[in-house]
Order: C-alpha cells, then sequence, then structure tokens
C-alpha cells in the first residue's frame, strides 16, 4: 500500500511540474527566471528585426518567421481588416504589456487593440502578420497570396514582386 502511495505521490508531482511549465510560456524575453524558458507563443512580446530572404533583406520576428502587411489595412486607421477565417490562415504578430523590441528595423513600430483585445504590432501604422504556412525561418510562401498580402523591408516598406 505505501509502494502505491509513493508513485501516486510522484505522478502527482510530476504531473504539477508538467503543468508549471506549460505556465511558464508567458515568460517574456525580457524577463529574468530561474526555469528554462519556454517557447514563446503568439501572445508574447513580439520582438521584430530583419533576415536576408529569398526576396532580400525582410521583417522578421523573434524566431525569424516573415512578417506580412495586408493591402486591405488602412495604415494609421488603429483597426486590423483580418478577422474570422482570416486570421485562422494570418496571425496577427502580437505584442505583451510593454513595448515591443526592435533590432535592424528602420521604420515607425507601433501597437493597435484589436477586436479580441489583443496587442497587435504594426509598422508605419500597418497591422503586421504572420503566415500559418511559413513552418521556418525566412519562408516567405504568403508573398504575393491573392495580389494582396507581402513582407516588408526594414523601413516597412511592402516588397511586391513574387517570390520565387
Amino acid at each position: 500500500m505505501n509502494t502505491r502511495l509513493s508513485i501516486a505521490m510522484a505522478a502527482l508531482s510530476l504531473s504539477a511540474l508538467a503543468l508549471t511549465g506549460c505556465g511558464a510560456s508567458t515568460t517574456t524575453s525580457t524577463g529574468t527566471t530561474s526555469a528554462p524558458a519556454a517557447p514563446a507563443t503568439s501572445a508574447a512580446p513580439a520582438d521584430l528585426t530583419t533576415a536576408k530572404t529569398s526576396l532580400g533583406t525582410t521583417v522578421v520576428d523573434g524566431k525569424g518567421m516573415s512578417v506580412y502587411v495586408f493591402d486591405k489595412d488602412v495604415k494609421d486607421s488603429g483597426k486590423s481588416a483580418c478577422a474570422g477565417a482570416c486570421l485562422s490562415i494570418w496571425s496577427a504578430v502580437t505584442a505583451g504589456s510593454g513595448t515591443p523590441v526592435v533590432e535592424g528595423v528602420t521604420g515607425k513600430v507601433g501597437v493597435i487593440t484589436t477586436d479580441a483585445g489583443t496587442r497587435q504590432v504594426t509598422l508605419n501604422g500597418m497591422p503586421l502578420y504572420l503566415y500559418t504556412k511559413d513552418t521556418a525561418p525566412g519562408d516567405v510562401k504568403g508573398q504575393g497570396f491573392n495580389k494582396i498580402w507581402w513582407v516588408i523591408n526594414p523601413a516597412g516598406e511592402k516588397i511586391s514582386t513574387p517570390a520565387g
């Protein structure tokens, strides 16, 4: 009986430890923690930087994933035109409570609040998105999608050449 109790307690402790690890995903890249950092989620503060892609130097998120703008968005409107099913393919680049950290990006970085209450990062007044079919850093599979989705250069200008 004592052995069963010990095994049950050990299993419970491991479950609690695993759940605690899941909760660590809210740790920001600028915060400090004694536990290993969990992978960033879309709700983590956005870090924008630049990377060389097949389209030249483009803006990417902190994981190296290409960032896109949407032609249906209106510059400086404070709103995203991508909603519903659109957001299941084109997720918003989000920021936590702080100011997004940028490196190599020369355009004006800002934040808008989405209808869902998240803080979406903007560049030169345009909301930023990630494409779900980009699976590796540097992918630009969404470039020119429906002739309305574009990667951007460090100044925040869309690159309208097709991927190839």
